[in-house]
């Protein structure tokens, strides 16, 4: 079996599987340094340091840079994220009285800004592109083919004002 991939949290490592085709069926064992997540032939290890030090900080992905998503795949996971959190907005609208709903909505608006935070991270300080290097997986380099233009910093930037902004104003309007 090939040596586990390493993720910096729990949650990170369950984006990593969904990406690989879905993490449903997958398990979580404790082990010695962490917790090992597993699904069929793919391991991931989530160090027990990196993630407490995540929970300290309230970083739902992890400290430093991602070894397993690339700039391309965050973007898509951003995507994501905020197209579930505006439709269940959606729905909120036609039940505010559902909490589960109001939460799901919220953490799909942080979640999209924070994977878009975690491709910030791939720039270099000043750069306003990525080189074609920084995109290791077949997605990440077909997104950057496909349309680079959603992998410029001003355009992430833009896109992480809009999900904070949205979240901001999802609380805001439903009182919590």
């Amino acid at each position: 079996m090939p040596e586990p991939g390493l993720a910096r949290t729990l949650v990170e490592a369950y984006v990593y599987l969904d990406l690989a085709g879905g993490s449903r069926g997958a398990r979580t064992d404790e082990v010695a340094d962490g917790w090992l997540v597993r699904l069929g032939d793919v391991e991931v290890l989530v160090p027990r340091e990196s993630e407490a030090w995540a929970r300290e900080q309230d970083l739902t992905f992890g400290a430093g840079l991602s070894e397993l998503i690339d700039p391309g795949q965050w973007v898509l996971v951003a995507t994501t994220y905020a197209r579930r959190a505006l439709e269940g907005a959606l729905f909120f609208a036609a039940d505010p009285s559902d909490a589960g709903t109001f939460d799901e909505v919220a953490s799909g608006w942080r979640f999209a800004a924070d994977a878009v935070e975690e491709a910030l991270k791939f720039f270099p300080d000043g750069a306003a592109e990525l080189d074609p290097g920084d995109f290791w997986t077949e997605t990440g380099r077909a997104l950057r083919e496909s349309e680079p233009e959603r992998l410029t910093r001003d355009k992430l930037e833009s896109d992480l004002a809009s999900y904070r902004g949205h979240l901001e104003d999802f609380r805001r309007l439903h009182g919590r």
